[in-house]
């Protein structure tokens, strides 16, 4: 069946639905400042964020500020965030996270999609987060829920998670990037599961082409 596009009309109602559906949403990573968010988002890969909040209390003690870190043993950084898996390359690239921002930013996260992505393991995701929930600039984070769910609801045809936030930045409101990413992680983790989506429950079902699709075989 030929994926017919979605307009912009269609998902922005689709979208005011889920987050009637989802009042609630927000991001589930704990965080006191950018710092702690841009540390708890590089350890959220490939890790669930409930892991993550319980490691994080005993990292953020040992190291409130950038510079705490840039001092400390790699092994060190490793048994506290072993736990989060890759533990490794995960405390390899808070190191030279940490040391970049003292060195280029005295200390400080950088504001900008460019100056974060050329921090050691800061990808388009991770920045995204920390401009739409730390400095509240408008952010479209792509995670396998917002990717899974943009592609059953059609909001977007692209096969990789850039081009499916360029899809996704084109079709809905700047000033909405940041909520709508919430609330399709929400949606995602809640109902439009990727083997068990409950279709029963979706506030959206009747907007669902995947929905047709099964039907129609």
């Amino acid at each position: 069946m030929k994926r017919t596009p979605v307009s912009p009309f269609d998902a922005i109602e689709s979208l005011d639905r889920l987050e009637q559906a989802y009042p609630a949403a927000r991001c589930a990573l704990i965080y006191e400042n950018p710092w702690q968010l841009l540390v708890a988002t590089i350890l959220s890969a490939q890790c669930t964020d409930v892991r993550v909040n319980q490691v994080t209390p005993l990292l953020f003690q040992s190291f409130p500020e950038p510079g705490n870190l840039i001092v400390a043993e790699q092994r060190e950084v490793e048994k506290l965030i072993y736990s989060t898996g890759f533990y490794r390359n995960k405390a390899k690239n808070l190191l030279g996270c940490a040391r970049e921002l003292v060195q280029a930013h005295g200390g400080k996260v950088p504001q900008t999609m460019d100056q974060l992505v050329a921090l050691p393991g800061v990808g388009r995701k991770t920045a995204n987060v920390v401009l739409g929930n730390a400095f509240g600039v408008p952010g479209m984070v792509v995670d396998t829920h917002v990717g899974r769910i943009s592609w059953r609801l059609g909001w977007a045809s692209a096969r990789t998670p850039e081009g499916i936030e360029q899809e996704l930045c084109t079709l809905l409101p700047r000033e909405r990037w940041t909520q709508a990413a919430h609330v399709l992680i929400f949606h995602g983790r809640q109902c439009c599961r990727a083997q068990t989506a409950c279709c029963s429950a979706c506030p959206v079902v009747e907007r669902c082409p995947q929905l047709g699709v099964r039907r129609q075989k």
